[in-house]
């Protein structure tokens, strides 16, 4: 086991400055190809999108890319992480006496965001959300197999997203967390190629570099590889599906995503986001 590093932890997850060449930031493509395993995210999208305020977490995007070259941005996340198993379920995640809750009221929002994970068994003596507190500590989640599986409930990502989280690292996801994360934009759902779950502990210093595709335990001096996210990261890097929309000028996705199940504030969400 190597020596961990020295390392300055704030409580959210902070953009780390990297050196990088000095051009204006490249417009995100127009069409969206997903990975291979969410090939399907948009043929069977249905969810709503939620107007959280800004989140405390800092994460700016960094131009790596030369003129010539495909645009491509880094976003780079460093805190503590928060460990659990396999199948956390939504009703973990965000118990169903808090959907009573509205996201898009932003006092609501923040409740909804220190009852975040609040539903996980007793045998989690670490509570993700301190009692009396509003925010976590804990800025990237890491998981094992099918997160986010149950119900189909967008309040799941938008608690976690309001909690002050900005990643889950997973071994696997619920397809249907999966898709109301990216089109929420609340928090970024990656995958891991190993089971990182049983190799750190609640509490452990990470940094995940999207554009390297890896995360980093500071604590043990591991590295692990994650599985590209795709075009899905513009979209949760502009804020959702339909900040997605209002920033590339691309409503053909808007009336692609309401002709698959946006009918119940699919109006109000699509107006509310061409300002």
């Amino acid at each position: 086991m190597t020596t961990a590093p020295s390392v300055s932890v704030s409580t959210f997850a902070t953009s780390t400055p990297r050196s990088s060449p000095s051009i204006s930031h490249l417009s995100p493509p127009r069409t969206i190809k997903f990975p291979t395993f969410y090939s399907n995210f948009l043929n069977d999208l249905s969810t709503t999108v939620s107007h959280a305020p800004s989140r405390a977490a800092s994460i700016l995007p960094r131009a790596t890319a030369t003129p010539s070259s495909a645009a491509s941005s880094s976003t780079v996340f460093h805190g503590f992480c928060y460990v659990v198993g396999d199948n956390i379920d939504t009703d973990q995640i965000i118990p169903a006496e808090y959907l009573t809750l509205v996201p898009s009221n932003p006092s609501e929002y923040e409740k909804l965001g220190s009852h975040a994970l609040v539903g996980l068994p007793s045998s989690y003596s670490t509570r993700f959300v301190e009692s009396n507190e509003m925010k976590t500590k804990y800025s990237i989640i890491i998981a094992g197999d099918n997160f986010g599986c149950g119900s189909s409930r967008e309040h799941a990502p938008v608690a976690l997203g309001a909690s002050g989280a900005v990643a889950v690292v997973a071994e696997s996801y619920a397809r249907i967390f999966f898709r109301n994360s990216v089109a929420t934009g609340e928090i970024y759902p990656l995958e891991s190629e190993i089971r990182v779950c049983d190799e750190c502990k609640t509490g452990d210093v990470v940094t995940i570099e999207l554009a390297d595709g890896c995360l980093i335990n500071h604590t043990t001096g591991k590295e692990y590889k994650l599985k590209p996210i795709g075009d899905a990261g513009p979209v949760i890097q502009a804020g959702g599906i339909f900040a997605y929309a209002r920033k590339t000028g691309d409503f053909k996705m808007l009336k692609l995503v309401m002709s698959y199940g946006l009918a119940r504030e699919c109006s109000h969400h699509f107006y509310s986001a061409l300002g």
